[in-house]
């Protein structure tokens, strides 16, 4: 009995010496003769054109019946090259391009970015500056898990958790904007501050979301977490065991919910984050359900964040926002035109760019989905000689094809979605 293989865009111009259309090398998979049983092995494509599968990635899955025998992940369709415009650019010019990156999370990427250079200048940054920036990075958290929560409702058939969510994450939005004039493509920060402090009554629109959301997350919780339907799609599918995490290499939720607790702000702390009470919940079972738990928790966790800067804003009312040295940070409008030395300084920073003595720094951050980081090689001069990327989620979407491989076909969209990635980074 002859084989009959299922092919989506696998084969390659040109026939082989028995008239049969050439495979590419990575498609040739030994499993597509029949079993002993006389079952045929199936190729199929997940992606890219799949609401599960963000438009861009592309699954090829081989299948016995139902079952996945192998899955393999194809990626590259951006072609961003982020990191190379990055050696054409100022640091402060790269800001923008850390937006469209994890286009999700865009103010923490903003903040990760100015870390890493004044880690590599060595300019201390004022403490109005820092709490600013803790409030950027937990609205950025926050906002990045209700995409999650609620596309992975959809994708596993809840769709009024999506209105919940995206409700609120319109809230944060409309606080975004109000701070910095967009909505998605914020570029936040400058190296040594911020692009502007907040505005007036900001506060206390940021205290009301932070006052009424845990009741939309209650809700949630009500709606999935004893939901026997939620708890038959995600309980004991898409296993990942500690030491199977640390191997990957993975971060954040994805490696929290296999049980090991490490999260950059508690081991590795910066901006003063190991001043605020706050928990980092830890999975058990390393499963889909448990990566809801975490990234569930973790956005209570982020509101008792955002509750304490609050507070601490409020008693740095009028203090400096910027560093006061103006050879990193553009001076004020109204000193530029008014100061010859201030004009100087400005027009340099314009035009030059702010120089980085000669060397290299590394700055990772816990973002939402993981620990991104940013890596500085330099010349001595305005622009960086090397930008690289540690990217959440390319590294968290090697451990796909171990998760997919026994599960069922179905089980494929809620193990893809469970790992929470954002295509900016991956092709980056």
């Amino acid at each position: 009995m002859s084989t009959r293989t299922v092919e989506m865009a696998l084969a390659t111009p040109g026939l082989d010496a028995q008239g049969r259309p050439n495979r590419l090398p990575l498609m040739a998979v030994s499993g597509t003769s029949d079993d002993e049983f006389g079952a045929e092995h199936m190729l199929v494509n997940i992606g890219p054109q799949h609401p599960a599968t963000h438009g861009v990635l592309r699954l090829v899955l081989e299948l016995e019946g139902e079952t996945v025998i192998r899955c393999i992940p194809h990626i590259g369709y951006l072609h961003s090259g982020f990191e190379k415009l990055g050696e054409y650019r100022h640091y402060n010019q790269i800001i923008p391009l850390t937006d469209r990156t994890d286009y999700l999370s865009p103010m923490a990427n903003n903040v990760c970015l100015a870390l890493a250079a004044e880690k590599l200048m060595g300019i201390e940054i004022t403490e109005r500056c820092r709490v600013l920036r803790v409030i950027a990075c937990e609205m950025s958290r926050i906002i990045s898990h209700l995409v999650w929560l609620g596309t992975t409702g959809i994708d596993l058939g809840a769709f009024t958790p999506f209105l919940w969510s995206f409700y609120q994450r319109e809230r944060i939005y409309n606080l975004q904007e109000a701070w910095t004039g967009a909505r998605l493509t914020t570029s936040l920060t400058r190296v040594g501050g911020m692009m502007a402090d907040v505005p007036e009554g900001w506060e206390a629109g940021l205290r009301d979301f932070c006052q009424t959301f845990p009741k939309t997350l209650d809700e949630v919780d009500t709606m999935f977490t004893r939901n026997s339907i939620w708890c038959g799609r995600t309980q004991n599918v898409g296993i990942l065991s500690a030491e199977e995490a640390i191997s990957y290499s993975l971060s954040g939720p994805m490696l929290r919910a296999s049980g090991v607790d490490y999260d950059v702000r508690k081991d590795r702390p910066y901006l003063g984050y190991e001043t605020y009470d706050f928990d980092v919940p830890v999975g058990e079972h390393g499963d889909i359900y448990d990566r809801y738990r975490v990234r569930l928790e973790e956005m209570y966790q982020s509101n008792r964040i955002l509750e304490q800067a609050l507070d601490r804003l409020g008693r740095l009312k009028g203090a400096p926002l910027n560093t006061s040295d103006h050879r990193a940070i553009l001076p004020p409008k109204s000193q530029a035109m008014s100061d010859m030395e201030a004009m100087i300084h400005h027009f340099k920073q314009v035009m030059e760019g702010v120089p980085a003595p000669a060397g290299e720094a590394y700055m990772g951050v816990e973002n939402p989905k993981g620990e991104l980081g940013y890596y500085f090689v330099a010349d001595g001069t305005a622009k960086p000689v090397r930008w690289r990327i540690r990217p959440p989620s390319f590294i968290n979407l090697a451990c796909l094809p171990k998760l997919c491989e026994g599960a069922l076909l179905s089980d494929v969209i809620a193990i893809n979605a469970s790992v929470d990635i954002v295509m900016g980074e991956i092709d980056r």
